[in-house]
């Protein structure tokens, strides 16, 4: 064991020889293993099991989001995980306060990537959400690759006063990925909100009668659909 997981165990866990431990390599599967020996460039350890524990959500739930403040953007990816989110994709929205681009993006990215890392050990997954790199809406579909033409599109929009984000949810086809899309601090333009839905296919949502913060939104629709679908509750 190597690198980032070496020096985690070292420095913040003290692990000494004869501990045990359990790892994962995202695949689902997850190791008990023995420590043997620690090295300064190296730990040592005896496999003792294998399992692949019921802990990821049943349903694969992605989050697309607006980019937004730092603090609360990572409280937003820390808390998806936790609740079980696949995967996280960082949108360009037209009122988002924070922008980035090139090498700082991919910083950014990074970062979110080891929060994310964080919030799978702390909430007991087996599975990182993959963190996507930051995108325009026309690039969205490019960064799925294969799961663009599975997704299915749910966006709360404050405007809409008609299809509820339960009822919405519990039509969708639960073998087939859904893709959340959530506004910045000031919301999605209705420009934008017209994109999507002509050419993600996404169903307009409402969240309830009053206005939410985005994280807010974020969290809560993303447990609401998991309620659903998946394993919460």
């Amino acid at each position: 064991m190597h690198g980032a997981e070496k020096d985690h165990l070292v420095r913040v866990l003290r692990i000494q020889p004869g501990e045990t431990v359990a790892g994962f390599d995202n695949s689902g599967r997850e190791w008990l293993g023995k420590i043997l020996s620690v090295a300064e460039d190296e730990v040592s350890c005896q496999i003792l099991a294998e399992q692949r524990p019921e802990v990821e959500a049943r349903l694969a739930l992605y989050l697309a989001a607006g980019l937004a403040k730092g603090e609360k953007f990572e409280w937003v990816i820390q808390k998806g995980t936790e609740l079980g989110m696949a995967g996280f994709l960082p949108l360009q929205a037209k009122r988002s306060v924070v922008q980035l681009a090139g090498p700082k993006a991919a910083e950014r990215v990074e970062r979110w990537q080891k929060i994310a890392a964080e919030a799978t050990k702390q909430s007991g997954r087996v599975c990182e959400p993959q963190i996507f790199p930051v995108s325009a809406w026309h690039e969205l579909p490019g960064r799925l690759g294969s799961l663009a033409k599975e997704m299915q599109w749910l966006i709360p929009y404050e405007e809409e006063k008609t299809e509820r984000l339960l009822t919405a949810a519990g039509q969708l086809d639960p073998g087939r990925p859904v893709g959340l899309l959530i506004g910045p601090e000031g919301g999605f333009e209705p420009a934008e909100v017209a994109w999507a839905q002509q050419n993600l296919g996404a169903r307009s949502v409402s969240l309830g009668p009053r206005i939410l913060r985005a994280e807010t939104a974020a969290v809560a629709a993303l447990a609401l659909v998991l309620g659903q679908w998946g394993d919460l509750g």
